[in-house]
């Protein structure tokens, strides 16, 4: 979605061990049938980045990145047309210190992350400075539940992502968002209250 130019792009995997290869490889299938182009012509998929100069900087922090760790498992590339077109892109074996991991790129990029057990899932998901929207996938509504509860994130949504709806609170934790935005939480933060005494 916009290229991963918007502010609750997931730009983070974190997927258990036991269906991390599958899931990569549907990914990666899925992807590379994307067309990349401009939004008007038939059959596109992912448009155009904002400028060329800022997917010059995600390709930059890409490489560094992969500096860092990780493998590319498809995209990495700029794409030789007019426009700032760039493949889409999936990077495994990214560790919690990468700059992938950390880092907000703003591009069509995707670092995945594998765990093993729930309470690494959580320190992972917790262990970066920003907190706006999280996904959850999972089967067991309870563990989803548990989740929801712990992660550091203003929004989370369970089995879809993402997901908001105008009367429900767009609101970030830690380092992401502005204050609250949509639902009736909206209107107290854009409001300040004054309480007069009077003596009469």
């Amino acid at each position: 979605m916009n290229a991963g130019q918007m502010c609750w792009a997931g730009s983070r995997l974190i997927v258990h061990e036991d269906v991390h290869d599958e899931l990569v490889e549907a990914i990666v299938a899925e992807i590379s049938k994307w067309p990349v182009g401009p939004g008007m012509e038939e059959g596109v998929r992912m448009g155009s980045m904002v400028h060329t100069s800022h997917r010059d900087d995600v390709l930059d922090m890409l490489s560094k990145g992969l500096e860092q760790g990780g493998e590319i498992a498809c995209g990495g590339n700029a794409l030789d047309r007019d426009g700032a077109f760039m493949e889409a892109t999936v990077v495994t074996g990214v560790s919690s210190d990468n700059l992938l991991f950390q880092e907000e790129l703003f591009g069509p990029v995707l670092s995945v992350t594998k765990f093993s057990e729930d309470s690494e899932a959580l320190a992972l998901a917790n262990d970066t400075p920003f907190g706006l929207l999280n996904g959850i996938w999972t089967n067991d509504l309870s563990r989803a539940h548990k989740f929801a509860r712990d992660v550091e994130s203003g929004m989370v949504s369970i089995n879809e992502y993402p997901i908001t709806f105008p009367q429900t609170a767009f609101t970030g934790w830690k380092h992401s968002g502005i204050g609250i935005e949509q639902s009736k939480d909206a209107l107290n933060f854009y409001t300040k209250v004054k309480n007069v005494n009077v003596k009469l």
